[in-house]
């Protein structure tokens, strides 16, 4: 029984993190690949950029640059900010450049609230979210657009990057490793059938499948992009529309931003049990436990589980040789973690010392996030991470 256990474990974490983006890579060969529509300028539809800025005042010159120089139309391209709550003088800032639209209460409900009360503004048959602190690549809206390549599809993942430096800290290495992992992920997924939701950076929608999260939502990207997959549509990903964005300022201010993200993980997970109901969509649902639901619930206990089990076997009589091996695979990686640990403030050009630790860190979050979402305890409206 001791041997099951721990097989199972190591199984769960192998497939979370590594069997089921091979699994793609396999089932993709068999997919034929869309093609994104070449749009003409006269076939191109009107769009709205939908910008949220909490306290952005510092960045909104270089941000309205950044909008200005997006290869689209500009009749044809609508640009609205909400900064709810804002008390930095963004909003007036804002209201001194011509063309944009801008939406403003005192009151701070939060993100989701905002961006409901903005979408209601929305007139056009598309809408382009992004945060205000996200530079967004000259031919994003154009390309995001142009992945609506069908009638099925209702929502359009752009790609996150992480600024990347030759000498990086942990905080930068980590996080831009992983996304470039998720975005990997992301692109198999589409061509597999459907992208697993979006990132807040930057992703565009048809307005009219928005369906207005309750205010209290912590991921609202999330739970936007994947209500319209509830629905039947799919997600495409289109990693030529990217935003960049620096990294967290550091290990810190990392952790209080994935802690937030977890808690709104088990958020979803509980409020939307229908994305698990494989009789409505098999592939959705298998995407969702594979992806996400094993990653949230299963595998932050199973690190753990994994190494004491393997303990156990080895100190237990006549164990096969395959056991110690295994333990002594576990202890060089604990070794990297706690090694990244004392690195995690020092700028390095090795980058990969910081991946186990980043892995740990993360996986550690994941099990603060739900004691926090258990304890009900995280506000939709919340200080956000600091940022180099």
């Amino acid at each position: 029984m001791l041997i099951l256990f721990f097989w199972i474990t190591v199984l769960i974490i192998f497939y979370a993190y590594i069997g089921y983006t091979l699994l793609l890579r396999f089932f993709v060969l068999f997919k034929k690949k869309p093609h994104n529509l070449e749009l003409t300028t006269v076939q191109l539809p009107e769009v709205t950029l939908l910008i949220a800025a909490y306290n952005e005042k510092d960045i909104i010159d270089r941000k309205i640059k950044n909008s200005g120089e997006l290869y689209y139309p500009k009749e044809k391209l609508r640009q609205v900010w909400v900064t709810d709550g804002s008390t930095d003088g963004s909003n007036e800032l804002l209201q001194q450049t011509k063309d944009i639209t801008v939406l403003h209460v005192p009151e701070r409900n939060g993100k989701t609230s905002a961006v409901n009360r903005a979408m209601e503004t929305i007139k056009t048959p598309f809408t382009v979210l992004c945060d205000a602190n996200t530079i967004l690549a000259p031919q994003s809206v154009y390309k995001l657009i142009s992945a609506f390549n069908s009638p099925e599809v209702g929502c359009v993942a752009g790609e996150k990057r992480i600024v990347s430096r030759l000498k990086d800290k942990a905080t930068a290495a980590g996080e831009g490793f992983y996304w470039n992992y998720e975005s990997l992920i992301k692109k198999l997924e589409a061509s597999f059938g459907s992208t697993l939701g979006a990132a807040g950076e930057l992703y565009a929608i048809r307005t009219n499948l928005y369906s207005p999260p309750p205010d209290n939502t912590i991921l609202d990207d999330f739970v936007v992009s994947l209500s319209i997959a509830d629905r039947g549509f799919k997600i495409n990903y289109q990693p030529g529309a990217y935003a960049v964005e620096e990294s967290s300022f550091n290990i810190a201010e990392e952790m209080k931003r994935k802690i937030r993200i977890a808690a709104g993980s088990f958020q979803v997970l509980f409020g939307m049990p229908s994305l698990l109901n494989f009789k409505k969509h098999f592939s959705l649902s298998y995407q969702y436990l594979s992806h996400k639901v094993l990653r949230w619930l299963i595998v932050p206990f199973s690190f753990p589980l994994a190494f004491f089990l393997n303990l156990a076997l080895v100190f237990k009589h006549q164990s096969p040789r395959i056991y110690i091996i295994l333990l002594v695979f576990q202890l060089i990686f604990y070794f990297f973690a706690l090694l990244g640990s004392f690195l995690k403030e020092k700028s390095i050009r090795i980058k990969i010392l910081f991946y186990p630790f980043y892995l740990l860190m993360m996986n550690y979050c994941i099990v603060l996030g739900l004691i926090r979402y258990l304890r009900k305890n995280q506000n939709a409206a919340w200080e956000k991470a600091k940022r180099r």
